[in-house]
């Protein structure tokens, strides 16, 4: 039988974790500084920055998966790190962002309005589900327990690629009805 007590462990704080995360977000998605007295400057160069972030972490997540098919373990290790770190740089820049800019509204018209809200929601969705995956999977790896790892990993990795990427289609599809 295999040792599971670092996963057991781990356990109680990936569901904290998962939990807190999407509902710090939320609430701090609704707080504007300046309401609060604060002056401060819109951050509006972040969009194009945290886009481009999730852009080098689909490049990421697809290297590091190519990275274990050629049995190269370390690599694979540290890509997948530097992922997780670049999805939370993300995380902060975007609720920086919104933390002290008003919401931009999508302007587009007819069937590609349909399509960018499908992906728009889709993407939040899957950003809140991802964690927890993301988050069982790398303690699994942490471990040791490969063939566990292995299983989710199957689960994460096209679901984290999704929301990667379309968190850079999001970006490009909003990006005309930015205020500068």
């Amino acid at each position: 039988m295999e040792d599971n007590t670092l996963e057991k462990k781990y356990s109680k704080l990936i569901i904290a974790v998962s939990i807190i995360i999407p509902v710090v977000v939320a609430i701090l998605f609704g707080v504007k500084l300046k309401d609060f007295g604060f002056n401060v400057e819109p951050l509006s160069f972040l969009p194009p920055i945290y886009a481009t972030t999730n852009g080098i972490t689909a490049v990421v997540l697809v290297w590091a998966v190519l990275a274990i098919k050629k049995g190269n373990q370390k690599l694979h290790e540290r890509l997948m790190t530097f992922a997780i770190a670049l999805s939370v740089a993300f995380l902060v820049m975007y609720v920086a962002y919104h933390m002290t800019s008003d919401s931009t509204k999508y302007g587009g018209e007819g069937a590609l309005r349909y399509v960018y809200f499908f992906i728009l929601v889709t993407h939040i969705l899957l950003s809140i589900a991802i964690i927890p995956l993301v988050l069982i999977t790398y303690v699994r790896a942490l471990a040791k327990r490969f063939d566990r790892h292995r299983k989710i990993a199957k689960i994460t990795f096209p679901l984290w690629l999704y929301v990667a990427v379309t968190g850079v289609v999001v970006y490009l599809m909003i990006s005309p009805y930015y205020v500068h």
